[in-house]
């Protein structure tokens, strides 16, 4: 803003009011002033060569400005110490009221007695979860969220279906733990109504499931569930972020700017219904709260120093039957081993997306390669890999790969994410594909998505 717009701001501003003349006004206002220097550009006079320095030749050139880098870069660590200061703050139980207890720094809540029906009290709730899981801890415990004669149902849908898959087909990846380990249903949520249709609605009616997801994602969001059961002997996981970008690979995170790797954090809220009890020895989920407030945390879990760092510090707590524990999915967690001999950990993993990851237009991308692809091995023939092609390629085809059917297209082990449209494309390109093959390739991709 320059000297004449400030003044006419202020004149501006100030009609209708006495102009004020005592020793405030003029702070505030040489505060203004230097609040309003600070957004202007610094700028220097540039000279052509050659050329008289003169009222018309003259012409400002803005300085570079010293901005921070929009990307984290891989080649500088994160700060270990900064994450610290994070995890060592404390929870004040003043601040959640309407919380039972809070133990390990997870604010723990009570479902039986508390009458949601209320306004008043669904919407006091809703704001001490958001707080939990935006500023606060980034983990919260419902209590008691679940009956047991409901769990008991959904327990033999659940391992009927695990049976039934066990008999026709072989195991595939999991995430952040080895393959076979675990019992592991991949979408849940559709198999549960399609193989019992009562109990999955039941379950899905529950009001406080709808409460939590509400506080942190407002309207429109979408339910996924992954069922999880661990074994007695199941190894911990390692510690992780969750979906989205703690799903890619380091290299592949420090290509998203900073914004927008909080923004992650934003889009989903994970949760866990216990179909079991869960004492400590059986390994329930391990979390280092207040971790989910460290800005470079999806570029810092997987560095062997953040590790030992969450394995000396986390907290896990037991859970019973029918217990809800909901967490930002920013939060450093693990599943922890299981070292009982005789129990089965079972838990219904719950992630719940925003309705805003989601494009305002439906694109067929198919039908787009299929109309280019002559003319884009054409360029590519001449050019290689170049940035147009890159460009051209990042345009028509899906560069993420989820959402997909996770049986059908598991993550391979040792990684998160199956392969994108974009994958194939790039891949069709170096290896000099046909039109009809690589239609066929993705045609099989989008029929296994389903």
């Amino acid at each position: 803003m320059d000297e004449l717009s400030l003044t006419s701001f202020k004149t501006t501003a100030g009609k209708g009011h006495k102009p004020r003349s005592d020793a405030r006004t003029k702070r505030r206002s040489s505060i203004l002033h230097k609040d309003l220097a600070f957004l202007q550009p610094r700028m220097r006079v540039f000279q052509p060569k050659g050329q008289e320095m003169g009222e018309a030749a003259a012409r400002p050139v803005a300085e570079p400005r010293l901005l921070s880098h929009r990307l984290f870069a891989l080649e500088k660590k994160p700060s270990l110490s900064a994450l610290k200061e994070y995890c060592t703050q404390v929870v004040d139980p003043k601040i959640y009221p309407l919380c039972e207890s809070v133990c390990s720094n997870i604010p723990i809540y009570k479902s039986s007695g508390r009458h949601i029906d209320s306004l008043a009290i669904a919407s006091a709730l809703q704001d001490e979860w958001y707080h939990i899981l935006l500023s606060g801890p980034g983990v919260f415990l419902l209590k008691g969220m679940y009956s047991d004669s409901l769990l008991d149902r959904s327990n033999r849908v659940f391992s009927s279906i695990i049976a039934s898959e066990k008999s026709s087909s072989s195991s595939g990846g999991d995430h952040f733990a080895a393959a076979g380990n675990n019992d592991r249903i991949w979408n849940s949520f559709s198999k549960h109504c399609c193989a019992d249709a009562a109990s999955f609605m039941e379950y899905y009616s529950n009001p406080w499931l709808a409460l939590a997801c509400d506080a942190w994602l407002g309207p429109a969001y979408r339910i996924t569930a992954q069922v999880n059961v661990v074994k007695p002997g199941g190894k911990a996981q390692v510690c992780h972020r969750d979906y989205h970008l703690g799903f890619q690979t380091a290299e592949t995170a420090a290509r998203y700017p900073r914004a927008v790797q909080v923004a992650s954090q934003l889009l989903t809220l994970q949760g866990a219904v216990a179909h079991t009890d869960m004492p400590l020895d059986s390994g329930p989920t391990r979390i280092l709260p207040f971790s989910q407030l460290f800005e470079q945390g999806y570029m810092a879990f997987r560095l062997p120093e953040f590790n030992q760092y969450f394995l000396e510090n986390y907290v896990s707590l037991p859970l019973e039957k029918g217990d809800g524990i909901f967490f930002n999915p920013a939060l450093f967690h693990a599943a922890g081993e299981n070292v009982t001999t005789d129990l089965e950990r079972c838990a219904n993993l719950l992630q719940i997306s925003s309705a805003f990851g989601k494009p305002m237009e439906a694109i067929d991308t198919l039908a787009l390669v299929e109309r280019c692809w002559e003319g884009l091995m054409g360029k590519y023939e001449k050019e290689g890999l170049s940035k147009e092609v890159e460009t051209f390629v990042a345009a028509i085809t899906e560069g993420y790969p989820f959402p997909t059917n996770l049986d059908k297209r598991p993550p391979a082990p040792g990684g998160m994410a199956p392969e994108s449209e974009q994958d194939v494309v790039l891949r069709g390109l170096k290896e000099a594909w046909t039109s009809g093959a690589v239609m066929q390739v993705l045609r099989r991709m989008r029929a296994d998505s389903t």
